[in-house]
């Protein structure tokens, strides 16, 4: 046995249980009034009976106007009692294992997609730089409406709390709102919040302190943050060992380490899926060749800061795992494609039944050569990552109706099908006003 087995006391006195932890994945079973289901309960209680010491949910949205996808929960304004007793049935379910439940909490910005507000909002009027029309060109938001979303993150938390799920996660990553503000790329404002990094800071340094004067000093809080946009002109590596900084100065209990955005997807290991190739940024070699994406990146921020660090991304064998906890250079791993295949991986490398966690995302593709993900033709490496994506959040779908994941489905069909679930989906959320 390694240390993927031991607990770890977080500096709020929270204790997991182990150091696996089920990352946040989009999982699109909202009802159309973006309300928890029976279907989230159904899939949380799968993967907390599964072994993970910590289960971190899907993106749940403080804004109803500016969501990642129609599917998305979301904690906007007061609550209704059936909102309410959802919210409550879902955490009980997910903390079913014994097992902290932590609901992570964002805002989409600009990258809301079109099928849920065709003028989405961000630090400053920049758009995505996506085919389709699947963005809309976005409006800047006001000081006003800026402080409006400090409080909007305050108020799902304190929700989060008070419903029964056990920690919050402040989504600071992956393009999204809170991110934008960041990247300087993005950010081009002039005022108290853009310019320099401490402005463009300052967003996410107001959410956490409104968030822990929301929900006490006892109630774990983490914050997914970037380690780099991996984006030339956007948030850096240098610039993010600063923010980490800041945080480690707050009260914050686990910071979580990632990359990319939309347009350089590198969360999920895909540095070729771009279609602005001009634009990106490598990754060191030194983390190619390792097991997990951000490794390397956590490493250093490890030396600047001292609180608990995640890394999500890439980890597939238990001796990867347990090297990088044994190092120090990580307290907690995070896994999140192999629980879309089998909810009880956590478990199983715990036992040692298992060694090495599934990987479909190394076979998954539409096609042979230039079908593949490798493919000289951008728009073809882009689909095939559109299409591994629609695969993984098909699963997850399957699992909260009660179905075993289907592991034939083809990746150009899981494309197709996610897309008309999207659309019915959002017409089913305009329907409902």
């Amino acid at each position: 046995m390694g240390m993927i087995e031991t607990p770890l006391t977080l500096p709020c006195g929270a204790v997991l249980k182990n150091r696996l932890v089920k990352a946040a994945m989009t999982e699109g079973l909202a009802d159309e009034m973006n309300r928890a289901t029976p279907e989230l309960a159904t899939l949380y209680r799968r993967w907390a009976l599964g072994g993970a010491g910590m289960l971190l949910t899907g993106n749940v949205q403080v804004d109803r106007r500016y969501m990642e996808r129609p599917g998305n929960v979301a904690i906007d304004g007061p609550q209704s009692n059936e909102a309410i007793a959802a919210l409550k049935k879902y955490a009980q379910a997910g903390t079913a294992g014994g097992n902290h439940l932590w609901m992570q909490i964002s805002h989409a910005g600009r990258q809301t997609p079109a099928l849920v507000n065709t003028t989405p909002a961000g630090p400053s009027d920049k758009g995505l730089n996506m085919p389709g029309g699947q963005f809309g060109k976005p409006r800047a938001l006001s000081s006003e409406e800026i402080w409006d979303v400090v409080s909007r993150f305050a108020h799902a938390a304190r929700i989060a709390r008070d419903t029964g799920f056990t920690g919050v996660q402040i989504h600071a990553a992956h393009g999204y709102l809170l991110s934008e503000f960041l990247s300087p790329d993005v950010n081009t404002r002039t005022d108290e919040w853009g310019g320099s990094l401490e402005n463009r800071a300052r967003l996410l340094l107001e959410v956490v302190r409104a968030v822990r004067n929301a929900v006490g000093e006892y109630f774990p809080i983490s914050v997914k943050l970037n380690s780099a946009d991996f984006q030339r002109g956007g948030f850096s590596h240098e610039e993010s060992l600063k923010v980490a900084r800041w945080l480690n100065e707050e009260t914050v209990d686990l910071l979580e380490i990632s990359g990319g955005t939309y347009e350089q997807p590198r969360m999920v290991g895909a540095d070729d899926m771009t279609l602005s190739p001009e634009k990106a940024e490598k990754r060191r070699e030194s983390t190619l060749a390792r097991e997990a994406y951000f490794l390397e990146y956590a490493k250093d921020i490890r030396k600047a800061t001292s609180m608990p660090l995640m890394v999500t991304g890439g980890f597939r064998s238990a001796a990867g795992m347990n090297a990088a906890l044994e190092s120090g250079e990580v307290d907690v791993v995070g896994l999140g494609r192999p629980l879309c295949v089998d909810p009880n991986v956590p478990a199983k490398l715990l036992s040692g039944e298992i060694s090495e966690t599934p990987a479909f995302e190394k076979t998954l593709k539409i096609g042979p050569w230039l079908l593949g993900p490798h493919s000289p033709i951008n728009l073809i490496k882009a689909l095939n990552g559109w299409g591994q994506q629609g695969w993984f959040c098909l699963q997850l779908i399957r699992m909260g109706r009660g179905l075993d994941p289907d592991t034939a489905m083809g990746v150009f069909s899981a494309f197709r099908n996610y897309q008309r679930n999207e659309e019915m989906t959002a017409t089913k959320l305009r329907k409902a006003g």
